[in-house]
């Protein structure tokens, strides 16, 4: 079960690494329970002064004592819990593994999907004859509608092609299903890749275009043969880019909101025959539908027929072999790992077989362990505790909203209403799906993964014409992050997450408000960031701002822009101020929330200094301590590029430079640099 890319936490899915490791035969015995410490002064470098870096005052000795493995492109306080759950997981799933369940239980299914991942030794034996059948389907495209119709068929078993669909709820009427279109097509992160503009990016395409190349002669082609179809898939992939959004206009969910007909798709892509390719996708009973990127498709109508069919035949053979080159024997892993782990994020070194076979049954088989896994690890009274924090901030943002001096009171009504909507989910689903009709054998990995893949492909087609699912999600227990769904107006805390640095049992409330109710507050921010702040309080894409109150919203959000790209990544990279609006506002907007509840809840009752720290710089420090990090050059400007969230330093130095309460908190002068001027500060909510 692949997870849904909602979106997300300031640790969005893609800010996780997994922990590494370098011996197979490590321990399974999970870690016991210990006392973790509130916050480890060892990790503050007192050479330092929190007013002029705070994070290398918060953290400095932390990132000394904790370089970058070669199995990582980056390392910190995320990759280490997630060893301590890999532990937890491993333990699950191995004993799944050796208890051979019947047939069609989470055991069997979770036991033998994991046995069939860690098997390389028959994934050697078979080589790419797993995925043979599928490749002998490719070739048989004849034309441009066979093309997209034997795409469909390969999307069911989840590799993707020339353009995206799927379905989702409807962004302006969240009581439906709709069929989605969108951009698609390229193997490398991004579009700007395929217009490099210095030495790195130009090494990174030309590496890129090996790899392909690489990956055909893997399959059986001739040296001479796979390199000319590298070359005119990298140059197909070129045309993709052209047509396509940059990623920052993408953030925009007007602009990627074009609903049609079927007869108006017709006429922007006439090359396709859209009726016969949905009977194909068995996607039924479609009269409306959203095109996320119109002239990406006008551009590809073009190309349709520009383009040679041998070409499009190669491509879409490409796009299987690498989507599945890590389920395949070790030369195809390899190949793939050397691409897309080594030369764009610097990973030396491929983690252990088994915490790839972990990683692979998370993806598909996560649900299920995730049922496993809160049966054992997710102690009821931990939710209890949140609950409170989550009250709390919930009150302090609804007084802040009502004394806000930028905004009309018919406006605030509504964002009060907003407020009163949000929903919460903590843990685990109340309801789990049921997989037992999947067959997930002990040795059939690639076809356990195409299983797996058929099932969810058929789940979510079938949801058209059907209502919303409001107990879905997104996510599964065992994952260590949180979201907030726009369309649901909901919040998200899976079991995972409520563990040390974000949710430490052991700690005092200046620290877990510091970790967990900032991330709290960072969700209910997104519901009110330059994104969420579009959708109503029954969750649809519907403007319930004033002309007025919206200008001074974004003149606010214009500043922030300008602040994070300012901040410097390495050689000529810079923090794209744009592309992290979203998060940048959440992460203010979060720990200021979250700062003010934890002030409400030790009125009266203020905490005594503990390890020399009054409980306000407590709360900092906490905060600081979720993004303890250290990241490889070739990481840092691969994320800088794609990842809609700011480097983790800049999620302390950013947001607190803002803040009047830390400034005070650590006796902070405006001539700090950790003050920012008063024309540049930032305050949204």
């Amino acid at each position: 079960m692949k997870l849904s890319n909602k979106a997300i936490l300031g640790v969005g899915v893609s800010l996780l690494a997994y922990a590494c490791g370098n011996n197979d035969k490590a321990t399974t015995e999970e870690p016991k329970k210990e006392t973790v410490a509130a916050f480890d002064l060892a990790n503050i470098d007192s050479t330092a002064l929190p007013c002029e870096d705070f994070y290398q005052y918060a953290i400095g000795n932390w990132q000394k004592n904790n370089p970058v493995p070669e199995t990582e492109g980056r390392w910190g306080s995320f990759n280490i819990l997630n060893e301590a759950n890999n532990l937890k997981l491993r333990a699950i799933v191995e004993d799944a593994s050796k208890n051979k369940g019947e047939k069609g239980t989470p055991l069997q299914q979770v036991g033998d999907f994991y046995t069939s991942a860690l098997d390389s030794a028959l994934a050697d034996k078979l080589g790419i004859s797993p995925m043979q059948p599928l490749l002998d389907e490719i070739d048989g495209i004849t034309d441009v509608q066979s093309l997209v119709e034997t795409m469909a068929s390969v999307r069911k078993r989840g590799s993707g092609s020339i353009f995206g669909y799927y379905v989702h709820t409807d962004v302006k009427n969240n009581t439906e299903h709709i069929l989605y279109l969108s951009q698609g097509g390229i193997g490398l992160p991004d579009r700007d890749y395929y217009f490099p503009k210095d030495e790195r990016g130009e090494n990174i395409l030309a590496e890129y275009e090996k790899h392909i190349a690489a990956l055909f002669v893997l399959a059986g082609e001739a040296e001479e043969s796979a390199q000319t179809m590298a070359k005119n898939i990298v140059a197909l992939e070129t045309s993709f880019a052209k047509n396509s959004m940059t990623n920052v206009e993408r953030r925009n969910p007007i602009a990627t909101y074009n609903r049609m007909n079927v007869e108006e798709l017709q006429a922007l892509c006439s090359n396709v025959n859209w009726e016969s390719f949905f009977k194909a996708a068995e996607l039924k009973g479609i009269t409306d539908l959203v095109v996320g990127q119109p002239e990406y498709f006008k551009g590809l109508n073009g190309l349709l027929t520009e383009t040679p069919i041998d070409t499009w035949k190669a491509y879409v053979k490409w796009q299987a072999i690498n989507d599945y080159a890590s389920y395949l024997s070790s030369d195809f892993a390899n190949q793939k790992f050397a691409f897309y782990s080594t030369t764009l994020s610097g990973i030396s070194e491929m983690k252990p077989r088994w915490k790839r076979a972990l990683s692979a049954s998370n993806s598909y088989v996560g649900e299920l362990i995730g049922k496993l896994f809160v049966e054992k690890h997710f102690p009821e009274e931990q939710k209890k505790r949140v609950l409170g924090y989550i009250d709390n901030i919930a009150a302090v943002f609804k007084e802040r909203v009502q004394t806000l001096d930028w905004m009309s009171d018919s406006t605030k009504v509504k964002a009060l209403d907003k407020l009163n909507n949000f929903t919460y989910k903590i843990g685990y689903p109340d309801k789990w799906k049921d997989y037992s009709s999947v067959d997930i054998k002990s040795d059939t990995y690639l076809e356990n993964v195409l299983n797996m893949n058929k099932y969810d492909y058929a789940e979510m087609v079938s949801k058209i014409g059907k209502p919303i699912d409001k107990g879905e999600w997104g996510m599964t227990p065992q994952t260590i992050n949180a979201y907030y769904n726009p369309v649901m107006n909901e919040i998200v805390f899976p079991a995972a997450i409520l563990q040390p640095p974000f949710f430490n049992a052991d700690a005092d409330d200046a620290i877990n408000y510091g970790g967990i109710g900032g991330v709290i507050g960072h969700e209910f921010s997104h519901g009110f960031d330059d994104q969420g702040s579009q959708f109503d309080g029954q969750g649809n894409l519907n403007n319930w701002w004033t002309d007025e109150d919206r200008k001074l919203f974004e003149e606010r959000t214009a500043k922030l822009v300008d602040q994070f790209n300012a901040f410097h990544v390495l050689d000529s990279t810079y923090v794209n101020g744009e592309l992290t609006l979203g998060e940048n506002i959440a992460d203010l907007a979060g720990i200021t929330l979250s700062y003010y509840a934890f002030l409400k809840s030790v009125e009266g009752n203020e905490p005594a200094p503990i390890d020399g720290f009054d409980y306000k710089q407590r709360f900092f420090l906490g905060w600081a301590q979720v993004w303890a990090s250290n990241i490889k050059d070739e990481e840092a400007v691969r994320l800088a590029n794609v990842d809609p969230h700011s480097p983790t330093k800049y999620r302390v130095l950013g947001p607190l430079s803002n803040l009047t309460e830390f400034h005070e908190a650590f006796g902070c002068k405006n001539s700090d640099k950790m003050v920012a001027t008063d024309e540049a500060k930032v305050k949204i909510w």
